[in-house]
């Protein structure tokens, strides 16, 4: 058996450390680029959303490399996610590729398939030893959102443009080579370490905008014109709640302290939405409230074409931004978006945003010189 899987940002990371610890053989995607997409565009329906054409791209690329076993997540309620399995099956049969699908639905769904299907994954290793790898992997997580996490609070202020990303890429290149959580925890301290010894212009002053959105087309940086980037090299503070590492903590592992944090988050949007209506719709507008109510500069929502649910957020979005006095910008992406205009609006808001903050630094300064 060798596994292959989605591509999403840094995910096969701690998918990595996870097969790695229980000796299962892997084929990492490739690196998203136009070949995979055009891949899904030629295999899948005109109409299908864009995350699954460009993962119908990741597996025949994965394929191709040796790959005979797919493993996803699994996902319940109204969005297009729930069917991507079995659609995804008969297209890659069409194509002529007869390959496994392993589905993992989160443990609500069904605990005692859950860890069948694990089992079928894991070569049959014992609760001990696929519980002890899963807890690495867990970890593996977690450092690579805090690696981030630094990424994006660096970016913006750093002297010398490209250093952060330099770091971040020796990373990744190490992070491929190496075996085993340990090795890849590792690799984290030391990439965290580097970016510590970043020269840094403390004394900025950045925009701060949150990403809101639907989670792949947040966190995989092909789909989204790589926003992070751009709105750091523009000297933007970027802050994203939605988050591999979160989504595991809510559905997989029982972090009790995360989802009682996660459940104060969705309260939030009571006002507005107050039930999960599928995909991530009710923590784009708790996540969009939240960011309002912490005192960012605008928030920035990214949906893939057709994504049912962020219509549904979109549509909220306007009001919210109202009545809590934000800028909010929608960015609609699939085969057809160009990044030339997509940079224009980019720049076009953070313009926006920036004469905005003049403008609010001015008048506090007038009422102080009147008092």
């Amino acid at each position: 058996m060798v596994i292959t899987f989605p591509h999403m940002g840094k995910m096969y990371i701690p998918v990595k450390a996870l097969f790695d610890e229980l000796g299962v053989d892997i084929i990492i995607p490739p690196k998203i680029n136009k070949d995979t997409l055009d891949i899904g565009l030629k295999s899948c329906p005109e109409m299908a959303c864009l995350p699954l054409k460009v993962t119908i791209g990741n597996y025949v690329e994965s394929i191709k490399r040796g790959a005979d076993t797919i493993v996803l997540s699994g996902s319940c309620g109204p969005c297009r996610f729930g069917y991507y399995g079995v659609i995804q099956k008969e297209i890659l049969k069409d194509l002529g590729y007869d390959v496994d699908i392993v589905i993992l639905d989160p443990p609500r769904e069904g605990l005692r398939e859950l860890i069948d299907r694990l089992k079928k994954i894991s070569g049959n290793c014992s609760l001990y030893s696929g519980l002890a790898a899963l807890s690495k992997a867990f970890k593996v997580s977690e450092g690579v959102e805090e690696l981030l996490e630094l990424v994006l609070k660096q970016r913006c202020k750093e002297i010398n443009k490209g250093d952060t990303d330099d770091i971040l890429s020796r990373f990744e290149e190490k992070v491929r080579k190496v075996k085993g959580a340990n090795k890849i925890l590792d690799c984290i301290q030391d990439a965290k370490g580097e970016l510590s010894k970043v020269r840094l212009d403390s004394k900025k002053k950045t925009i701060k905008i949150g990403l809101v959105g639907e989670i792949y087309t947040i966190i995989e940086p092909f789909v989204n014109f790589d926003i992070e980037k751009k709105l750091g090299d523009m000297g933007v503070e970027v802050h994203r709640e939605m988050s591999v590492d979160n989504w595991v903590k809510y559905h997989l592992f029982p972090d009790i302290k995360f989802r009682r944090k996660q459940k104060r988050t969705l309260k939030y949007a009571k006002d507005y939405l107050d039930l999960c209506i599928g995909g991530h719709a009710w923590e784009t507008i708790a996540h969009a409230l939240y960011y309002a109510r912490k005192g960012m500069d605008g928030i920035i929502q990214i949906m893939p074409f057709g994504c049912m649910p962020e219509i549904v957020a979109e549509s909220i979005l306007p009001t919210l931004a109202k009545n809590e006095n934000i800028p909010v910008m929608t960015l609609v992406v699939d085969e057809l978006t160009g990044e030339a205009g997509y940079q224009t609006r980019l720049e076009a808001f953070v313009d926006l945003l920036q004469l905005e903050r003049s403008r609010k630094e001015n008048e506090f300064g007038e009422a102080l010189s009147w008092n």
